[in-house]
């Protein structure tokens, strides 16, 4: 493996959108309530299940493409999963953020930053 800085990066991705959704989906109906309690007085609050399960999958995406990416980019230096893991993970940050402004929450899309910040640079040493 030539790029640790790379692998360490797909490894945080992987490690914090697994997580997440892992606790979506078996926290499912707390979630859920916790999210239509949040949306509550924005514009998406009738699609708060939809939306929900949208930003999981594009979660679980991005953690299995990252973490499949951590293994191919130990293995053998490949770069393709790492870099769609990325990818997806800076589709899901992005997700949240218009959540948060949605939810005119803006301290909380200000600390999506801290996440975005090293999905960006992971597309950008895994292009």
């Amino acid at each position: 493996m030539t790029n640790t800085a790379s692998f360490f990066v797909l490894l945080f991705l992987a490690i914090t959108f697994l997580m997440s959704s892992h606790e979506k989906v078996f926290h499912w109906k707390t979630t859920l309530q916790g999210m239509q309690s949040y949306f509550a007085n924005s514009p998406v609050k009738n699609q708060v299940a939809l939306l929900t399960g949208i930003l999981l999958l594009t979660e679980l995406i991005a953690g299995i493409l990252a973490a499949i990416g951590c293994l191919q980019l130990y293995i053998n230096g490949e770069r393709t999963f790492g870099f769609w893991g990325a990818v997806f993970s800076c589709i899901a940050l992005l997700e949240m953020l218009v959540g948060q402004r949605l939810a005119k929450d803006y301290d909380g899309a200000r600390n999506i930053t801290l996440y975005f910040i090293p999905a960006v640079i992971g597309v950008y040493w895994l292009s």
